[in-house]
This record gives C-alpha cells, structure tokens and sequence, in this order.
C-alpha cells in the first residue's frame, strides 16, 4: 500500500522533491498558497512583456541535467538552453564597460590586458575552483546533514581542509588577483550567498568555477520554463499539485504529523509531511509551539542572505549600451557592504543589477521595446515603503541613464516594483529575505537548520533555509536529498 506524502510549497525545492517522491513511489500531493507554480521563479504578464519575477542567471546546468537524468529524461525535452556571449557585462564606470567573454582563452587574455601575469594565475585558480566544485557540488550537497558521522571519512576530511573551509574568499582571491577590477569581478558570485567575502569560506571559489568554466545560459522564453518544465515533468509521475491552498496548519498528534489544514478548513491526511515553505514560517506558524524546531532566540541570531528592491520595467524603445545580464560596479562595494552585512540600513550609494531578457529573446517584449529587471541587493528586515522605492528608483535611473548615455524614464510604459513586503506576503519569507540563509562558516551542512524536525518524527524541511543552501540549483538539490531520507525512513523505493 502507498504511502502519502504532502509536500508544501511548488518552489523549485518543493517540486523537486515531490517528484522524486513520487518517482520512489509515493502518493504526493504538492500544496502551494499562490495561484502559480514556482514560488520565487513564478512569472507575470503586462502590457505585451513577460517578466521572471525572481531569478534570472542560469549557472550549473549540471545540476540541471543531473536532476532531469534522474528521471530519465533530459533538459532539452522540457525546454531549450542558449548559451551567453558575453556571459555578462560589468559596468566599472562612465565609458569603462567590461564583456566577460564565455571562451576561456578569451577569458584570460582579458584578465591579462588588465594585470598582466593573471592567465596563469587564472589557470591555478580555476584548477582548485574545479576541485571544489567537484567534490562540493558532486558529494557534499547531496549529504543530509543530520549527523557528524557523514563526514568522518579522512578522505572526506581532507577534502574539506583541501577545499579552504576556513579560508576567507576574500584572501584566497587575493593569493591569485591584485588589480581592484578583477578582486571584484572573482568576489561577485558570493555576493548573494549572504555576507561579505571576507566572511564568506574559500570553498566557495566553486562559484567561480560555474561562472568562467560552465559558462551562463538562458532557457528560451524565460527562467519560468524550468518551472513549467518541472511541473510538467511531476505531472508525469503522477504528483497531484493543488493552487491557491494557503496552509493553516500541520495537524500533529503525539509527534507524528496526521496530515495539514488549509486556510479554508479543508483537511488532508498525509504519511509524511515535507515542508517546502519557508522554514521559519512553517516552524512558527504552521506548528503547535512544543513541536517547533527551534526558539525565536535562535532564529533571531541566524544570519540572512540579502533581501532586494526590484523594479520590471516595459520601456517603448528599444536600449543602447547594455547586454542581456549587467553588473554596475561603478561605485565601491564596501559601504553597500556595510548597509547590507554590518549596519543594516537603505545603502547609499547602491551597487545594483539589470537585466535585459529581450536582448536575447524576442517573445519577453513587444517588437522595439525591451524588457528590463533591476536589482538593488538590501539588508534582510529594513522598513519597506513606496516612498523609499520611489527614492531609490530615481537614484538607480540617474545611475543607469548616465552610465549608458541614453535617456529611459520618460520610455518607461509598464513600471512594478518589489521588495521586502512582497517577499513576506508572497512568500512568507523571513525577514523578507530574497535568497534564504547566508552560507557562512557557521552555517554551514550540520549548522544549518535540519531537513528533519526533532519533535515530529515525519516531518521534512526542504529548500533554501536548509542544506545544501540558497539559490536555484542548491534548491533542486535539496528536494532530492529530501526525498532519499524519507525513502531511507520509511522504506518505500522503486
């Protein structure tokens, strides 16, 4: 006989592990609050233009294939992949605009016409990046975290200690790079991990490894197709996925969990709950207090990855100077630092993010116009206003309408914003974080929060709050590695 299972929350991390769930054979009903799939990766439409709501850089499409290969099927059966060059652009500055090639010889010859001698040292420094992803990505985050015995292995032990865990990425960049621009450009990718690099561990140059070496890609139509192709994909396994389900409540009786209670007084019994909502909403909220995995002092003393202020933009023309992903790194990275990670407050001069989807997809924007996400990286729980998103609108447009030489307010035709209140309210985000948990040393595999409560004996956690940590591939990650415990639990496989 079946075991039923309720995942909560249709986010990358719930669909993943609703589907491998039901690939072990499970009966899974995937519950989500919202009217569409994908929590942070849903999509909208208006006025003719498309917009992906949250994520917009496709690294690590191994994570991708491995995840669609576990099921027998592949990426290209769901959607299809285009590969950008230039993978990005930086902007340093009035006319000082950087195309990061995604050829790596062309790579390194433009790290050396800024420093000279940096090829080679790019040679080593990827050599150990690729180490790590190797044994990062291909072993660690599929570990489950709940107990010190899954690392005792001298091999593994080594590994880590190979891997620079107690080595900050901002002096391990420094061993290999000295000029500001390329520090900068290495230091990027831990920048929404959720602290700075200096308190950020070396392990994860891996980063850099998915940036430079597997290049970033684009699933044409937009970051969305993922979802769609993933809750086809679960469909396919028989997952049955209820929308607009707010939940109200697991119902647990003598620390086993019967099943939830939506919002509507609707009632569902289940085997096994997997919780793929935000963790401390569901720890808080969703449970009685005795069966909470954690106190509010311990929550209160996590440290959050950034939230962010994003605005999507439909502009009636189309734009000069800016590629389809640009990093405006025009002014330094320190006070911004210090009003994200150390001071939290509303940065004053902001280091901020757009994207230009249409540069490469027709389908996102109507012809001649162009569809533009701008994002501005912001301390987790600050007062969010519509006069503050006002403010710093108007600052970044000045930014960006300098910087790329060309008028874009008065072509502004479509104009929404985002912020903390909307994480919280769509999400239940805490804190009205963007990205979950910062991937500290501190927090780290076993110092995370666990994928499995204390108290109620089925009941999981998934997603970006847990292992193996924040962002989209990560995510895909945890579902999987969810799914193998309860099947390693309770039993049931294939």
């Amino acid at each position: 006989m079946s075991q039923k299972v309720i995942v909560i929350g249709a986010g990358f991390a719930g669909l993943s592990a609703a589907t491998s769930l039901a690939d072990k054979g499970y009966e899974v009903k995937l519950i989500e609050k919202n009217t569409i799939p994908g929590g942070r990766a849903r999509k909208f439409e208006a006025g003719g233009f498309l917009f992906d709501m949250g994520p917009s850089w496709y690294w690590m499409p191994d994570v991708f294939e491995s995840y669609f290969a576990a099921f027998g099927k592949k990426v290209s059966d769901y959607y299809d992949l285009e590969r950008l060059d230039p993978s990005y652009t930086v902007v340093y500055g009035k006319d000082d605009f950087v195309d990061i090639p995604a050829n790596l010889d062309e790579f390194k010859t433009l790290l050396e016409s800024i420093e000279p001698g940096s090829g080679p040292q790019l040679d080593k420094f990827l050599e150990q990046a690729a180490y790590k992803y190797k044994v990062g990505i291909n072993d660690l985050v599929y570990r489950p975290s709940l107990s010190l015995t899954e690392f005792a292995s001298p091999k593994l032990l080594a590994d880590m200690l190979r891997m620079d865990i107690f080595q900050s990425m901002s002096k391990h960049v420094r061993k290999f790079f000295k000029h500001d621009k390329i520090i900068r450009l290495m230091e990027f990718p831990v920048l929404f991990l959720g602290e700075t690099a200096e308190n950020i561990p070396a392990l994860y140059s891996l980063m850099n490894y998915a940036d430079i070496a597997l290049g970033t890609w684009y699933p044409k139509g937009g970051m969305h197709k993922i979802i769609e192709g993933m809750v086809k994909l679960a469909q396919e396994k028989g997952v049955q996925i209820m929308l607009d389900s707010p939940v109200s409540y697991i119902d647990v009786k003598n620390g086993v969990a019967k099943g939830v209670v939506l919002e509507n007084g609707e009632r569902y019994e289940a085997d096994i709950v997997v919780a793929g909502a935000d963790y401390h909403h569901v720890d808080t909220q969703l449970l009685s207090p005795e069966y909470r995995n954690y106190s509010d002092k311990y929550w209160d003393k996590r440290v959050m990855a950034p939230s962010s202020l994003l605005f999507y933009l439909g502009v009636d023309k189309t734009l000069n100077n800016l590629r389809h992903h640009n990093l405006f790194f025009d002014e330094p990275l320190g006070p911004h630092a210090d009003a994200i990670y150390k001071n939290p407050r509303w940065p004053e001069n902001p280091l901020f993010y757009v994207s230009v989807p249409s540069k490469t997809d027709p389908t996102v924007a109507p012809a001649g116009k162009e569809n533009v996400f701008i994002l501005i990286p912001l301390a987790p729980d600050l007062k969010d206003t519509d006069e503050m998103r006002e403010k710093y609108y108007d600052m970044v447009m000045d930014r960006l309408e300098r910087l790329t030489n060309q008028s874009i307010r008065d072509a502004v035709i479509y104009k929404r914003s985002y912020a903390h209140a909307d994480f919280k309210s769509d999400y239940h985000a805490f804190k009205g974080n963007a990205y979950g948990l910062a991937n500290t040393l501190t927090q780290t595999a076993i110092l995370k929060p666990s994928m499995k409560n204390k108290k109620v004996k089925n009941l999981y956690y998934t997603g970006q709050l847990t292992v193996p940590g924040p962002g989209v591939p990560p995510s895909l990650i945890s579902g999987r590695v969810v799914a193998e415990q309860v099947s390693k639990e309770f039993g049931l496989s294939k």
